[in-house]
């Protein structure tokens, strides 16, 4: 059998000297979405930054294809695993396209240029996500939630077999916000990618996601199948505030009391 996509060994992070993930194991499969939840300031960014390989773990390991992700080139690592960060810092002018291009520089050679197929898989990611025509649009001109739409497009075209997801759905408005999770759905379905995000909402990560690791900020963490583990119980615990469960046609949602 291969190895997991991605894989956590008595995984410890930390915040300031303040432990909030204690002896983590799990492990990601091709083809599986997990959710990541918690309250403002729990430790979910710091987490997936510790497994997206930006900070190391305090103690234990992250694996990537049974490899020790610390011990992997760079290259090596971004062709494992692309990261979606809260934040786009865009020092320089550059087109929609050519930020989009950026996602395939970790398959190029040291002097090696885009293909035309490279173009071809970045203009294929921007039109996924509702940005065609706008190839030649300065990123600097872009709105918000057009450039979170561009930095999925660039994870796309990155094409790595594992998604690790800050707050995919920021500055996004609704129904972009599904689009985007129906996207990364289907990659994982019909692309066998591993999907891994930071969500503030369970209703969406119940419907869109396999698996959910809630954060308490403490150390502690729970980890199990949607089903079970996103209720009215224990996301009242989570969030320190009531909620009651509603379900319909097989969805559920929450509410606060």
């Amino acid at each position: 059998m291969s190895a997991p996509l991605l894989e956590t060994r008595q995984l410890a992070v930390e915040i300031g000297g303040r432990r909030v993930v204690e002896r983590l194991d799990f492990s990601l499969d091709s083809g599986e979405r997990l959710a990541i939840l918690g309250r403002n300031g729990a430790g979910k960014s710091t987490l997936l930054s510790t497994l997206a390989g930006l900070r190391p773990p305090a103690t234990g390991a992250v694996l990537l294809g049974g490899e020790d992700a610390a011990l992997l080139a760079p290259r090596e690592a971004a062709l494992r695993r692309a990261w979606l960060g809260q934040f786009h810092a865009d020092p320089f002018g550059s087109t929609v396209l050519e930020t989009a291009l950026t996602g395939r520089h970790p398959h190029l050679g040291r002097w090696d240029w885009e293909t035309p197929r490279d173009a071809d898989l970045a203009r294929s990611a921007l039109a996924a996500v509702g940005l065609q025509g706008m190839e030649q649009r300065q990123i600097h001109t872009l709105s918000g939630g057009e450039r979170q739409r561009l930095s999925i497009a660039t994870l796309l075209t990155q094409a790595a077999p594992l998604y690790l997801l800050d707050e995919p759905l920021s500055h996004l408005d609704l129904s972009h916000q599904m689009a985007a999770l129906e996207l990364f759905s289907a990659t994982a379905r019909d692309g066998g990618a591993g999907v891994v995000m930071v969500l503030h909402d369970p209703a969406l990560a119940h419907r869109f996601c396999d698996r959910a690791l809630l954060i308490h900020g403490d150390g502690r963490t729970e980890l199990g199948a949607v089903e079970a583990i996103l209720t009215a119980a224990t996301l009242s615990e989570l969030y320190g505030y009531a909620l009651r469960q509603i379900e319909d046609g097989g969805r559920r949602c929450f509410i606060p009391e």
